[in-house]
């Protein structure tokens, strides 16, 4: 049971990981040290319980890099170490759903406005919003999963929607 929810969580959960650190491979290594966690602290709980207990593990870990990141950034910037250029996979993977030039050129300006803007987002927006919106959790499953208040959910995610809108106007259908 507990493998069909990791399963059926994975691929949601690797974008909200890659779109809060912008490297897949820190995304993966944050997904697989989430789903390691549930399964060694909270395999027995109830099945209800495991998606605010996952998430809020994978938000514990994006905060944790973030907080790391920080850091790396100070000593990177005063050594003067350039961070590499990474390709995205994602990004350049050809699409096999055969599309007009036109569809596909307004979809992929779309979506990398959309990551643009989600990654531009405060962090606790973003995870406000991933969590409701793509994820699907209620105000209280999200308030368990970010570690704060109902009501602060309900501020996130309301800012996170207000930005988007304002930001995506043209870009979105």
């Amino acid at each position: 049971m507990l493998d069909q929810f990791l399963q059926g969580v994975q691929s949601r959960a690797f974008r909200i990981a890659r779109i809060a650190t912008g490297n897949t491979d820190d995304a993966l290594d944050l997904l697989q040290d989430a789903m390691f966690k549930l399964v060694e602290k909270y395999g027995n709980h109830a099945q209800e319980e495991w998606p605010p207990l996952f998430y809020r593990i994978l938000q514990s870990r994006i905060n944790d890099w973030h907080r790391r990141n920080t850091v790396r950034n100070r000593f990177r910037s005063w050594f003067g170490t350039p961070e590499p250029d990474s390709e995205d996979p994602i990004q350049t993977a050809p699409d096999p759903q055969v599309k007009s030039p036109e569809l596909e050129a307004l979809t992929d300006r779309s979506m990398e406005k959309l990551q643009s803007v989600l990654e531009a987002l405060p962090l606790r927006q973003q995870q406000a919003f991933l969590l409701r919106a793509w994820e699907g959790l209620d105000v209280r499953q999200t308030a368990l999963a970010m570690s704060c208040a109902e009501g602060s959910v309900k501020t996130h995610y309301s800012r996170a929607i207000h930005s988007l809108r304002e930001q995506l106007g043209e870009h979105w259908p």
